[in-house]
């Protein structure tokens, strides 16, 4: 498994993000929280976390969902997944939204998402006159059917 190296600074009391099981993707990320906040149904917030990262060019963190906040609470990432680029410094901060009709308590140290490194390319622009054609050609939204 690749590894990479990554720096980071962490000013809350949680432990640095964490692998769950050895074959996770994602690392679970907690509230950096001094006391419980109420996330109120269809209200937004972020979140903080305490963390600042250095990635190494070439490099982004995206920030997703938990998986079990979605299904048994409706707590979401409002931008999923968010993109934590290798030349940012500041402190993570994540936006979760609350979907579900009852409020919902994050507390201190609660792991309220998970954060998986990605190898990004770059683009280097071609400019031309046209495009081959496909078989799909310019079809869009809804094309194939039900």
């Amino acid at each position: 498994m690749k590894k990479i190296a990554v720096r980071i600074t962490n000013t809350s009391s949680n432990p640095l993000p964490a692998y769950a099981t050895p074959s996770s993707a994602g690392l679970d990320v907690r509230a950096a929280l001094e006391a419980p906040v109420i996330l109120a149904p269809g209200e937004r917030m972020l979140v903080p976390t305490g963390l600042r990262v250095a990635l190494p060019d070439g490099y982004e963190l995206q920030m997703r969902p938990r998986s079990g906040l979605a299904l048994r609470s409706g707590i979401t990432l409002l931008n999923s997944p968010g993109t934590i680029d290798a030349d940012y410094r500041g402190e993570i901060g994540v936006i979760l939204i609350n979907h579900s009709s009852e409020p919902f308590t994050i507390a201190p140290g609660d792991r309220i998402c998970q954060m998986v490194p990605m190898e990004v390319p770059q683009i280097e622009w071609l400019a031309v006159d046209s495009l081959d054609d496909t078989e799909r050609g310019e079809g869009g939204f809804g094309h194939t059917g039900v």
